[in-house]
């Protein structure tokens, strides 16, 4: 049932241990990053916890594992390749949730993940923002100027790419800081963000050679 898509079973399919899966994951994610990071703060534990959940994240896991090959899936469905990554997410989700119903703990669970959360983190710890752009901006200009930066969103009439569907601009007081895009409205925001963030960050001192 964990590897049935609703185009085979609209009863008998993954959606309800991908419900229960999701919680799961979230469980032992939290576990692991007080095992592995004890030092850490509460905000770097959302931060990193918030990337290594995620939909693409544990997609690209599922994809490792050649969930693809496996899953139940009606061959009229169509595949588009960012809903497959997102699907595969969702099917790991559901496994490890019946992993967990099988024994009430995370020692089936955490074979399947610690690994690539390991080599995940250590990529995003070294990211000053942590990967969300929108907070890090928000509380760097609130430091800077007391002030919060504001977003407008376009949708082009004609698209050349589906990652170019949203554009988005951000602003401070009237001045344009930074443009994204993006498949969504958010992931456009975060494109923009990170432009603005580079562009306000305080840069280190240069070292004068002798």
């Amino acid at each position: 049932m964990a590897l049935t898509h609703p185009s085979v079973s609209a009863t008998a399919n993954y959606e309800q241990l991908e419900f229960f899966g999701d919680a799961v994951v979230r469980l032992v994610v939290s576990e692991w990053l007080m095992e592995t990071y004890p030092q850490e703060t509460v905000g770097r534990y959302s931060a990193l916890r918030s990337v290594l959940v995620s939909d693409r994240t544990l997609g690209k896991i599922a994809a490792s594992y050649g969930f693809d090959r496996y899953l139940l899936i009606a061959p009229s469905t169509k595949i588009d390749l960012h809903k497959q990554i997102h699907r595969l997410g969702d099917v790991l989700e559901s496994v490890l949730g019946a992993l967990y119903l099988s024994t009430h703990t995370s020692e089936l669970i955490r074979p399947w993940l610690d690994i690539h959360w390991l080599s995940i983190s250590e990529v995003v710890l070294q990211d000053t923002a942590l990967q969300n752009y929108k907070d890090a901006l928000q509380e760097l200009t609130q430091s800077q100027s007391k002030l919060l930066p504001t977003y407008q969103i376009s949708q082009p009439i004609t698209l050349t790419s589906e990652d170019d569907r949203f554009t988005a601009e951000v602003f401070l007081q009237g001045e344009l800081l930074g443009t994204g895009k993006g498949r969504s409205k958010k992931a456009a925001e975060q494109e923009a963000a990170k432009e603005a963030f580079f562009k306000l960050r305080p840069q280190p001192p240069k070292v004068q050679e002798d």
